[in-house]
């Protein structure tokens, strides 16, 4: 199964260190982070479920909800958890789900479907594409995905600008450029018109090409 931006986020039913979810029923109306992990005990990995966890105050700001999967067990995270506090200095605020017979990561597209159907025995090598990151909106829908390398740690201050990019085009007809952080000029999107522009806009916009016009980031809620 091969997921793609806007396709529906799949749900499943899972154990996390926060007890058994179903995961759309934990999305609720919420926006989600949902992040993945090739192995416990891992090193890069270590370093960015601390990061996280530093970081959720500004996910909780934003209605988004945190959740990591690794294909090993709970109890494998709950001992790894402490790993996490003592090298990062932040405890694990989130929860984490067990995929030990890689259920969820197949149904993600992260490893392939002929995979097996355990963790056992298997390396963060044999699991290397299940580095993935997907943003769901409170529809549970796909916003954005995101895949790294092992040996290249994830920039989750990225991952909130990301964010925060697409809730505010989810509410606005507005694209935001490169490198845009709130506060920053938006674009105003080709499907609206100059005509339909100017009601909305009647202070004008900056548009150094007919096909690209700047304007203020309108406040949304």
């Amino acid at each position: 199964m091969t997921l793609r931006i806007n396709d529906e986020a799949p749900d499943f039913l899972a154990d996390t260190t926060d007890g058994k979810i179903q995961f759309h029923d934990w999305l609720g109306d919420s926006w989600a982070l949902l992040f993945s992990h090739p192995k416990d005990f891992t090193p890069v990995c270590t370093t960015e479920l601390g990061a996280v966890a530093r970081l959720k105050e500004e996910f909780d700001a934003r209605n988004c909800k945190i959740i990591g999967i690794s294909v090993d067990g709970v109890s494998d995270h709950v001992a790894w958890s402490a790993d996490i506090e003592l090298a990062t200095g932040c405890a694990v605020n989130y929860p984490l789900i067990g995929d030990p017979d890689l259920e969820v990561v197949k149904l993600y597209d992260m490893l392939p479907g002929d995979t097996g159907n355990s963790a056992q025995g298997r390396t963060a090598m044999d699991n290397a594409t299940a580095r993935s990151v997907f943003i769901i909106g409170p529809d549970k829908r796909i916003k954005a995905t995101l895949t790294y390398p092992m040996t290249t740690g994830r920039n989750f201050l990225e991952i909130l600008r990301l964010l925060d990019s697409c809730q505010l085009t989810s509410q606005q007809q507005v694209a935001t450029p490169a490198n845009w952080q709130h506060g920053d000029a938006v674009i105003i999107v080709p499907s609206v018109t100059d005509d339909a522009a100017a009601d909305r806009y009647p202070d004008g916009w900056d548009a150094p090409l007919p096909y690209l016009r700047y304007v203020a980031e309108p406040v949304h809620a």
